[in-house]
């Protein structure tokens, strides 16, 4: 499950304290500004006032109903979640956000805290904050994996820096899918669901993966996997959340800036962008390094759009592609869209391997005679292409075959030009017929930024 949260801030509901100022002559730079209600509660006996629920997209709409039968202290109303069972036709899984209408000012507070109880022993997926179900959050917090059982369990989620969430509207989210000791499902219920000032949680521990990127100049690159650990009386509590929460800092700002917690990269060289929490400094580095891009596009395909099958060009009528980058274990690449002197392509960058899927509608490429890729990488001296058979009944893997491209092959892989990769179907002696290929992969040994172009099968 991938949430994708971001948050939109509502301007509106921090005015400056103006009044009288042309009598007072006061330089507005000295007045205070106006603070957004700091409301901690979201659901004690009930929604708070300007509380809704709001489900995920794909997930069970109806799973979340008042209920007065299981409460936390003899409440009146607990709110109870129903889990669909595998392979349910109402929703993968059952999953939302409680936003209020207005911002709220959340920097009192360093904790969101609730009760939660489950019909079996189970183990709640998510549980967190800062997701106003928009795609615009900023500051999406939580955590994973949170142990349940059929007694009521108090849930602390610290906030990671509380001095961000000064206009908030994703108050409590949460993510809960069948589990295989359950497949029929379950319930969960949640209550008194509060922001609250604990003085149990200390020693915060910002951590980012320490990595080492690639990118060209005009792109934009995310920073993943940041999270901070907390003390919490004792136990060691990881709370999962957006970069946002740290302030970042570029060694070389003419190479790259962090805007919002995403890299710009801005010039050609080498920054290392480090970070810090509340003060705190952060383990872990991102070290950046920015290349030119080629100044021209590759040539533009000729071929007869009736003797092609494309999948990435501008130039030809592509077919579906369910995905250019599957995220498999192990890959470390990431991908992304970049133009190139008008022309739109595909970047890999950090690329060790990729997967480009087309299985729901897989390619009939038994009339083709190649293959054709351009690709452009800055530096590196191998390339290699796999193509990967499925069977039309079962959709099985049934064969698969692969090369490797480098200056001394035809056609040849150089670094520092557009590399036009036209390859016969036979160089691959793929020992399963060509009628329903269902992948590509790309894969190299010390070329991790890679533009690649013109993707498409032809005879």
């Amino acid at each position: 499950m991938n949430l994708n949260w971001r948050h939109l801030l509502g301007l509106t509901a921090l005015p400056l304290l103006v009044t009288g100022l042309g009598c007072s002559g006061r330089d507005p730079a000295d007045l205070p500004v106006a603070r957004a209600p700091s409301d901690p509660l979201v659901f004690i006996d009930g929604y708070d006032d300007d509380i809704y629920f709001q489900p995920f997209s794909g997930t069970y709409a109806n799973a979340v109903s008042l209920d007065s039968v299981y409460t936390y202290n003899d409440s009146p109303l607990s709110l109870k979640v129903d889990v669909p069972p595998q392979g349910s036709s109402l929703g993968a899984y059952a999953g939302g956000v409680l936003t209020s209408v207005n911002v709220r000012d959340l920097t009192d507070f360093n904790a969101l805290t609730c009760y939660a109880r489950s019909s079996v022993n189970s183990t709640l997926n998510t549980v967190g904050f800062g997701n106003d179900n928009t795609g615009l959050s900023l500051y999406e917090a939580g955590r994973s994996n949170v142990p349940l059982t059929t007694d009521w369990t108090f849930v602390v989620v610290p906030i990671p820096a509380p001095s961000k969430l000064i206009a908030e509207r994703g108050l409590f989210t949460f993510a809960e899918g069948y589990e295989a000791a359950h497949p029929e499902g379950n319930q969960i219920w949640f209550d008194n669901i509060r922001y609250a000032h604990l003085g149990n949680i200390t020693d915060p521990r910002p951590i980012m993966p320490s990595l080492s990127k690639q990118y060209f100049v005009g792109a934009t690159a995310s920073i993943q996997g940041t999270y901070t650990i907390f003390n919490v009386d004792g136990a060691n509590i990881r709370v999962d959340h957006s970069p946002g929460y740290f302030d970042f800092t570029s060694s070389n700002p003419a190479v790259a800036r962090v805007v919002e917690g995403r890299i710009e990269v801005v010039g050609v060289g080498d920054a290392v962008i480090t970070a810090t929490l509340e003060g705190i400094p952060v383990t872990g580095s991102v070290t950046l390094s920015g290349f030119e891009p080629p100044a021209t596009a590759p040539p533009t395909p000729t071929l007869p759009a009736q003797d092609v099958i494309s999948m990435f060009s501008d130039v030809y009528r592509n077919v579906p592609v369910d995905s250019w980058n599957p995220h498999w274990q192990y890959s470390t690449t990431e991908d992304a869209d970049y133009v190139v002197d008008g022309d739109l392509t595909k970047m890999y960058s950090n690329l060790n391997f990729v997967g480009i899927v087309f299985t729901t509608q897989t390619i009939d490429a038994s009339q083709m005679t190649h293959l054709h890729l351009d690709l452009y990488a800055p530096v590196g001296t191998d390339f290699s292409v796999k193509v990967v058979a499925f069977d039309q009944n079962d959709g099985s893997s049934i064969g698969e075959a692969e090369l490797t491209f480098d200056a001394s092959t035809t056609p040849a892989f150089v670094a520092g030009q557009w590399s036009s990769l036209d390859i016969p179907l036979a160089d691959f002696q793929l020992a399963a017929p060509w009628n329903h290929i269902g992948q590509l992969v790309l894969s190299t040994d010390d070329a991790p930024l890679v533009l690649v172009d013109n993707i498409y099968w032809h005879k």
